[in-house]
């Protein structure tokens, strides 16, 4: 038998299933569909000579002014739901577990809806990760009794300055933020899964697969929840005959849980001026890799950072190897480059596989073999970059705002608390007896007061200086002096806040200014080549659709990333998306964007010099399909 949790997801379900299959059924159009545009046709850009359409995204190209869409129904079915999540991440499931924690407890009726891009619920989850488990905890006083999968507790951690050719111990010292003492490595995405199976439980409705595309407003300009993507779009932007308008999801509060640089928090930050009193928001790109080692060479819960070479002084990052208690010799490896760096031939990838040859990492892999890959940007702007949390109708929780400690290398003890903090404000005022269902959004100061008033402030106050303190002459050695010495003395607390240099963007020098890079070819057995890594990252996109890296002006990689800067979108992605190929007729380059590679870093979207990439969600499904990253 069904409990009555369970029907009435069921039902929800249902009902939002069988009405797309209704209307898809409605939808298939025996009518002949206008012809299609060519898709070589001039941009409007202001360049004198022709320039191959590259993109051809509704969100560039209005389907208004398009004639293939002439007669297409725009209906769309909407459900209403009393809160709904975008992204379903350590912060979002949080949000939504504790939310009908509280309900059940109180006795109370709460819909709670997440939407989530990923084709299962956790498969985009990709992080290094060491644990710090205080805030699951919280969540879930008995995560051990309920099958949390935290296996390997933290027994060594180490850290060190790597040379071309040595390693230079670094003591780690009770009270550093570097300390692992009682954490755990996890593999992420498992954890995520978890979680999203302990929120099914409770009655939350989870929908995988559906990617949120649109922020929807009321009247008076508040937020009223979201619409889902659009399916069935050809590649040359025209509609399929089986082309199915998304949904509308309407809530009292919607939750933006989208990770590192969502797609609609940048819309957010827009249209209420979220970030008018911080700074910008700063990224470092996260890659990764696991591996099946020789079990002589494996110490589970052993754990080591580095910084130093192959980065200069001036490049920030560092890498980390984790070695896991999974069953069989797993180690976690990654390398992390933050992008704020001036030279565009840097290659965050290369810089990876150049670091695995390195005579302190190389022997554990020797004999081993990799059996994933992945890559995400994160946050790195720490407490200058926090913006504004709410706005009439949402707010913002966990990795999309930037609540990551970065001397720690860790965000995901704050995302889930972020979360809980959020379900606790908006529980509270929803279910005031005072309350009333409002045709405008709801709008909750409270629970950026009441994350000011958590340890998650105080802990990313204290550490605010520590990233900005590695733009001086020492780079990332100026960083570990400051840390060593002012943060050991002063705890966080010292009178002075340092500031970032501005827009990763920015940063990059033209490529006339920089010396290239000469990287060495991979060997195949410790370092591999972009292609064969991608394809272990399980990434897969429905081919014949618009590509989701959209351009704002299809003339500017050539005419100006290339000219000035030697195209750096081909070094910085990690999946090889952005290609520079020979045009077909006479001399010069075009781009070519391989949209079924990416792997949906964000890392385009910020490093761009020109700032004329938008990321936008594809078909939903699409993209990686990590397993435990």
């Amino acid at each position: 038998m069904f409990s009555a949790i369970q029907l009435k997801c069921l039902f929800g379900w249902l009902k939002i299933h069988l009405c797309q299959c209704l209307r898809l059924v409605k939808g298939l159009r025996k009518k002949c569909l206008p012809p299609i545009l060519h898709v070589s046709r001039l941009n409007s850009s202001t360049s004198s000579s022709p320039v191959p359409r590259i993109t051809t995204h509704y969100t560039v190209y209005p389907r208004d002014k398009d004639p293939r869409w002439e007669g297409i129904s725009m209906e769309r079915f909407a459900d209403e739901a009393d809160v709904i999540i975008v992204g379903a991440g350590p912060a979002g499931l949080s949000a939504a577990i504790h939310l009908k924690q509280l309900a059940s407890e109180q006795g109370k009726e709460l819909r709670v809806c997440v939407v989530e891009k990923a084709s299962q619920i956790g498969a985009h989850t990709l992080s290094g990760a060491c644990l710090e488990p205080k805030s699951l905890q919280e969540l879930f006083p008995d995560w051990k009794e309920r099958g949390a999968p935290l296996h390997t507790p933290v027994t060594e951690d180490k850290f060190g300055i790597l040379t071309e050719k040595y390693r230079i111990p670094v003591p780690l010292l009770p009270g550093l933020p570097m300390r692992n003492h009682g954490n755990y490595i996890v593999r992420l995405g498992h954890l995520v899964r978890w979680l999203g199976e302990q929120a099914e439980q409770l009655g939350v409705e989870l929908y995988p697969g559906y990617a949120a595309s649109e922020v929807l407003f009321h009247e008076d300009g508040s937020v009223k929840g979201i619409a889902t993507n659009d399916v069935g779009i050809a590649k040359d932007g025209s509609p399929k005959e089986v082309f199915e308008r998304g949904m509308e999801l309407h809530a009292k509060i919607t939750i933006f849980s989208e990770g590192c640089h969502g797609h609609l928090a940048k819309q957010l930050y827009k249209k209420f001026n979220l970030r008018e009193k911080c700074e910008p928001q700063t990224y470092a790109i996260g890659l990764k890799e696991l591996w099946i080692v020789d079990e002589k060479k494996w110490k589970p819960g052993k754990i080591e950072h580095t910084v130093g070479w192959p980065l200069d002084r001036h490049s920030y990052g560092g890498s980390f190897v984790y070695h896991l208690n999974e069953g069989e010799p797993l180690v976690a490896i990654g390398f992390v480059v933050g992008l704020d760096y001036q030279n565009p031939y840097l290659s965050p990838f290369r810089e990876f596989q150049r670091w695995k040859h390195h005579p302190a990492i190389a022997p554990t892999l020797e004999g081993g073999h990799r059996i994933a890959y992945g890559a995400r940007a994160l946050n790195e702007g720490g407490f200058q970059s926090i913006p504004r949390l709410t706005f009439p109708g949402g707010l913002l929780i966990g990795c999309s705002p930037g609540f990551m400690n970065v001397p720690k290398i860790k965000g995901t003890h704050t995302a889930i608390k972020s979360g809980m903090l959020a379900a606790e404000t908006i529980f509270q005022k929803i279910t005031d007896e005072n309350f009333h269902s409002e045709t405008a959004g709801v709008h909750l100061p409270e629970y950026e007061e009441n994350l000011q008033n958590s340890w998650i402030w105080k802990e990313l106050y204290a550490v605010r200086n520590i990233r900005p303190s590695c733009h001086t002459a020492l780079g990332v050695y100026g960083g570990m002096i400051y840390t060593g010495i002012f943060y050991w003395i002063f705890r966080g607390k010292e009178p002075w806040t340092l500031k970032h240099k501005g827009l990763d963007a920015h940063q990059l020098k033209p490529a006339k200014d920089c010396t290239p890079i000469e990287y060495p070819k991979p060997d195949g057995k410790i370092s591999f080549d972009l292609l064969s890594s991608v394809a272990l990252s399980g990434t897969n996109h429905e081919h014949d659709q618009p590509a989701h890296l959209t351009l704002m002006d299809d003339s500017v990689p050539v005419n100006k990333n290339l000219s000035i800067y030697d195209g750096p979108e081909q070094r910085f992605c990690p999946a090889g998306v952005y290609e520079f190929v020979p045009v077909e007729t006479g001399d010069g380059q075009k781009l070519q964007i391989n949209a079924q590679n990416c792997v949906h870093c964000k890392t385009c979207d910020i490093k761009d010099p020109s700032q004329n990439i938008n990321w936008v969600v594809p078909e939903g499904g699409g993209g990686p399909a990590y397993n435990g990253m």
